[in-house]
């Protein structure tokens, strides 16, 4: 494995690490701000760079049962939100491949 660099984000608006600052998404990505995670209000959005993800875990949600995995900041491997692979309801299918970023867990960088 080699070296792994940072992408930085070119926007009028980028989310961040809040630990770190590190670059996250564009608010031209956000897909709903309808939701809700364990720290409050979450966005679902539909790229995210400068993450880890975790291995992929089967949970309940309000929604009903997903396959997720937590998605943490590459820099400071700070959790910050998770990844939708798969959903089980087929209404909930809109979800597979896109990402939820907690909002008390983010700081607007730009």
């Amino acid at each position: 494995m080699g070296l792994s660099y940072n992408v930085y984000l070119n926007s009028n608006r980028i989310y961040g690490c809040k630990n770190c600052k590190t670059h996250l998404s564009n608010h031209e990505d956000i897909l709903s701000r309808n939701f809700r995670g364990q720290h409050g209000k979450a966005y679902l959005f539909n790229t995210v760079v400068n993450i880890s993800e975790a291995e992929p875990v089967e949970r309940n949600m309000t929604t009903g049962r997903h396959v997720v995995r937590d998605i943490s900041c590459r820099q400071c491997n700070e959790i910050v939100g998770w990844k939708y692979d798969k959903a089980y309801e087929a209404s909930e299918g809109y979800k597979e491949g896109k990402f939820i970023l907690e909002a008390e867990l983010l700081a607007t960088v730009r």
